[in-house]
């Protein structure tokens, strides 16, 4: 697990721009279970392509998009362990585990 210290900049780097943490996996069911749009769900990261594409990608993407998600979530590879693997299960991705820490 990465210290806090080292990941709330990077988490506050999306909760800035109206992004909602999902710790565990129950705010992650609570969440996607509801009926209430489209959401977007980023699963944030300490690495390289999280800062350098990811991150700022979907922030630069809903200041010039005409139309945006109802809903902006997100989780922490390597923090949020349950709530990663929670948000994987909704997708169709099929990750090993290596790649969620």
């Amino acid at each position: 697990m990465y210290p806090e210290e080292l990941t709330r900049p990077m988490a506050e780097e999306l909760t800035s721009v109206g992004f909602k943490e999902m710790k565990d996996a129950d705010a992650v069911t609570n969440e996607l279970n509801k009926d209430s749009g489209i959401s977007l769900v980023l699963i944030n990261s300490v690495c390289g392509c999280a800062a350098g594409a990811a991150r700022p990608g979907v922030k630069h993407a809903l200041k010039i998009s005409e139309k945006n998600p109802d809903k902006l979530l997100t989780v922490f590879a390597g923090v949020d362990f349950e709530a990663v693997e929670k948000a994987v299960s909704y997708t169709h991705l099929t990750l090993p585990t290596s790649d969620l820490v």
